[in-house]
């Protein structure tokens, strides 16, 4: 690890920053990666966002700078993990992103937070991912043989067709993404009090896995304003549009949080 990238991440590797630490930020950004992601999808973030913004990424175990730590298979045990190391760092109005996997991490932790420290994003994007309440009719594929879990990885169009075909790249791989795939599919949601935080929904108009149904649903999960967003693309909408995304994510920032 060079010394540039060790100054950019925190002490405890769970949140790194793609630039370094700002001690002027107004505004932290908390960005959850989908299965199988890491920190680096966020990277180039910051560029594109308000320099009073910064872009805190959530790096999950079994990753990036977590490599080689255990790996989660169910939700609370890793939001038990997490949430002591994100802690410090919601000194100041935070917004959470979460995509696809990340909606739900990010999600649970936001409940967890209300519940246990009394703490709440300004704002919640979900991007990608159904309401919770909504039961999940698909069959889960964790634990599928690995000729048939790599068929459903490449309909989801999430992992290079050159990546599937590198055998030693997919060992690496498979692990993380069926750990990742069992924390959605043993999900048991529970019902609680909405969120007092205004949410926005990002959708692909293209994603053949979550329908607007689905995420229109989601408007039941806040107490404040909901918008729903679509966006061209398939289910990683969030890189073909990234640029759109961003600028639409920053103008309902301050639509919405007007003393941001």
């Amino acid at each position: 690890m060079n010394l540039d990238m060790q100054t950019r991440q925190s002490p405890n590797s769970w949140v790194i920053f793609p630039h370094p630490k700002n001690p002027q930020a107004t505004l932290r950004l908390f960005c959850f990666p989908y299965a199988g992601g890491s920190s680096s999808i966020f990277r180039s973030w910051s560029s594109s966002l308000p320099k009073t913004w910064e872009v805190c990424s959530v790096e999950l175990p079994g990753r990036g700078l977590q490599i080689g730590k255990e790996l989660f298979t169910q939700l609370e045990p890793l939001l038990q993990a997490m949430v002591q190391s994100l802690l410090p760092y919601l000194d100041k109005p935070f917004i959470f992103f979460g995509h696809s996997l990340g909606a739900l991490i990010s999600f649970e932790l936001a409940r967890l937070l209300r519940c246990e420290y009394g703490k709440c994003p300004i704002h919640f994007f979900v991007s990608a991912y159904s309401a919770p309440q909504i039961s999940d009719s698909k069959p889960p594929i964790h634990a599928l043989p690995e000729p048939e879990f790599k068929e459903e990885l490449l309909r989801l169009n999430g992992t290079p067709i050159a990546v599937l075909e590198n055998a030693e790249l997919m060992e690496l791989l498979l692990p993380i993404l069926r750990a990742d795939f069992a924390i959605s599919e043993t999900y048991v949601y529970s019902e609680e009090a909405p969120l007092d935080c205004p949410i926005t929904v990002f959708g692909g108009l293209q994603d053949i896995d979550v329908s607007r149904k689905e995420l229109t649903a989601w408007q039941e999960q806040t107490n404040s304003a909901f918008t729903l967003r679509m966006f061209p693309g398939d289910h990683f909408f969030i890189h073909s549009s990234e640029k759109l995304l961003l600028e639409t994510l920053v103008k309902d920032i301050y639509r919405v949080n007007k003393f941001v």
